[in-house]
């Protein structure tokens, strides 16, 4: 008789998996033992942790900022903070900040339209990776046509097609 585990078809599979109910383990015998695993059921994966850590970090952070920012300085020294930034910066750090936002658009844009060559030019129709059609006609056996290799369609089809009455 045969092993009861040895799998010879896919109906034997899908047999076998519903009768053990088994499961798939891709830890190897060290992270077995060791009771660290990578996968679901042994902990939380590492971006959640980051992304968790990240958010607390951020939530305090601006907390912190507002205090800093909003208080006046006789609470501040009244609860024994005496070591702290300018209020200048308050102000002046957010708003340099959405200075350099605004002329790095403008200067990403600017460098696309240098950058970008004229409508008048030919470099806008042809490239290193234009192919032009062949022009020659393969042989037709029977009412088969062979399917046409791929190439550009040129400028002067594009616009008979959508420029021209065609009667």
């Amino acid at each position: 008789m045969e092993d009861p585990y040895s799998v010879s078809s896919p109906r034997r599979i899908l047999s076998l998996s519903r009768k053990r109910r088994a499961t798939v383990s891709s830890l190897d015998a060290d992270e077995r033992t060791s009771g660290f695993g990578v996968s679901g059921e042994h902990g939380p994966k590492p971006s959640e942790v980051y992304g968790f850590v990240g958010s607390i970090s951020t939530v305090v952070a601006t907390v912190i900022f507002f205090v800093w920012a909003y208080l006046p300085d006789s609470w501040l020294h009244s609860i024994g903070i005496f070591y702290y930034p300018n209020k200048h910066w308050a102000l002046a750090v957010p708003a340099y900040f959405m200075v350099t936002v605004v002329l790095a658009l403008g200067f990403y844009i600017g460098l696309n339209f240098m950058s970008t060559p004229p409508p008048t030019s030919f470099n806008t129709v042809f490239d290193e990776f234009s192919r032009d059609p062949l022009s020659s006609v393969p042989s037709v056996d029977g009412d088969e046509l062979p399917i046409e290799s791929m190439s550009d369609i040129g400028i002067d089809k594009v616009n008979e097609l959508m420029f021209n009455n065609v009667n």
